[in-house]
């Protein structure tokens, strides 16, 4: 296992520097990312990290849930003016942003990350742990804005070396799967600033700390194809006490719950991937009081367009059946709320991002990654925000992708979790905690490395390189 560089002297035993001052000074004094060469032929600059780790840590205490990102949106917008983007706000109607870094002729590449956290308690008990009851960045959201406003940060200073134009888009709502059609229909991002020749995304994944990993080319999908639904069961209200006169919809959801759980085995081959899961169940105010509706949220992960619209059917055949079963006064409603295809790589630029990636850290840091039932709706920027599935030979529409994990589990969790101890808290848990001081380097350069992949070489000195 990789361990946590740094200078911070009062780090613990898991990997966490125990104040937020130990985070800022938590990179190395010659400013690489840990045990690798950094990008652009020389080192990150320590002012640099210190700035992406204190964004970081901003972010951490200050979560937005999706749709009001507006504060998130307002730091990053501030960094990538810093960094001479021309900044584009509310792109989409909602928060979105796209920054605009041009450097002379040369193809554009898109970097994208993610704005909002989630309703999660955070329980770390780190101290720059959320402020805001309730919410917490556990998916990792404000590691990626932070390493893409580094990477911004690192491209701009070194901009004799390539040329092109980097577009950086802040996309809200990605925990609803809305945010990335939004931008791409609504904003028409392409339309106003150009269709990429390539777009970038990383995600933090409890891999350890100082890793990144691919998908093996010819593999399975990275990510799940998902669908969103909120179906709505109609009772009759009244007294608890004279449940005779009326329809109990906590009694008809509960039975739905659980049939429900039942639709993945009854409707898939045993060796193909699914997943259901019903993640809010809401009704009622008081214990003796029969409320007259109950609402179910839930989710479809599965790896083809038709195994989704399989599930689904079959997922509204049990709502609709539980309701008629319990004597429904209405007909239950199921609305599919939001949609993104299986994740699927393009090949050829996944395999030249990789090498970049291992001639940054490594071959032995970049790890090869298994498809998941986790879901994204990135997908969306490869086929310009259309519905659809991505074919068997890459991502679907003529936009290339390129999509990696970045490890965030720090040496002494991941020693412990291996040795049979607690495991790793993951993705969407309260204890979600990267370890910034190892992950937020190699972000920043896993980033700039791959879009130097994209963008063309410009010599120091280059006419064409000047802006």
């Amino acid at each position: 296992m990789v361990t946590a560089a740094g200078t911070a002297k009062d780090a613990d035993d898991d990997g966490h520097a125990t104040g937020a001052e130990a985070a800022r000074e938590a990179v190395r004094e010659d400013g690489r990312a840990p045990g690798g060469r950094p990008p652009g032929g020389g080192p990150l600059p320590r002012p640099l990290l210190r700035a992406a780790v204190e964004l970081y840590l901003d972010l951490h205490a200050h979560p937005e849930l999706s749709g009001h990102e507006h504060r998130t949106a307002d730091r990053l917008a501030a960094r990538l003016a810093e960094h001479g983007c021309t900044v584009t706000r509310s792109v989409g109607g909602g928060h979105g942003l796209v920054g605009v870094l041009r450097n002379g002729p040369g193809p554009t590449v898109l970097l994208r990350t993610e704005l909002d956290a989630l309703p999660v308690t955070e329980a770390t008990g780190l101290p720059y742990a959320s402020t805001t009851p309730g919410v917490m960045h556990a998916c990792g959201h404000d590691l990626h804005i932070a390493a893409v406003a580094g990477a911004v940060a690192h491209l701009a200073a070194t901009r004799d070396s390539w040329r092109g134009t980097v577009l950086v888009v802040g996309q809200p709502e990605e925990e609803t799967l809305r945010g990335a059609r939004s931008l791409l229909t609504e904003g028409r991002l392409y339309e106003r600033f150009g269709v990429p020749d390539a777009v970038l995304a990383q995600h933090a994944a409890p891999l350890p700390a100082g890793t990144l990993a691919h998908v093996p080319a010819g593999g399975p999908p990275l990510m799940a194809g998902s669908l969103a639904v909120e179906a709505v069961l109609h009772g009759r209200g009244g007294h608890a006490a004279t449940p005779h006169l009326n329809v109990d919809p906590v009694l008809m959801a509960a039975a739905t719950v659980l049939r429900l759980r039942t639709v993945v085995a009854e409707a898939t081959a045993p060796a193909e991937q699914a997943v259901l899961t019903v993640g809010s169940v809401r009704a009622g105010e008081r214990g003796n009081i029969t409320p007259d509706h109950a609402e179910l949220s839930l989710t479809v992960r599965a790896f083809t367009e038709e195994a989704l619209d399989r599930l689904a059917a079959a997922a509204e055949r049990v709502v609709r059946a539980e309701a008629a079963a319990s004597g429904a006064p209405r007909t239950p409603e199921f609305t599919v709320t939001a949609r993104s295809p299986a994740l699927r790589p393009d090949p050829a630029l996944t395999a030249r991002v990789r090498r970049a990636h291992e001639a940054l850290l490594g071959p032995g840091r970049v790890l090869d990654l298994a498809g998941s039932a986790a879901t994204e709706d990135f997908p969306h920027f490869a086929s310009g925000g259309q519905s659809g599935d991505a074919g068997p030979g890459g991502s679907a529409g003529a936009v290339p992708v390129a999509y990696w994990m970045l490890g965030t589990t720090g040496a002494g969790p991941w020693r412990t979790a291996r040795a049979g101890g607690t495991p790793v808290p993951p993705n969407h848990a309260p204890g979600f905690a990267p370890d910034v001081r190892a992950a937020l380097p190699v972000g920043i350069g896993a980033l700039a490395a791959a879009a130097r992949q994209v963008l063309d070489p410009g010599p120091a000195g280059s006419p064409e390189a000047a802006s």
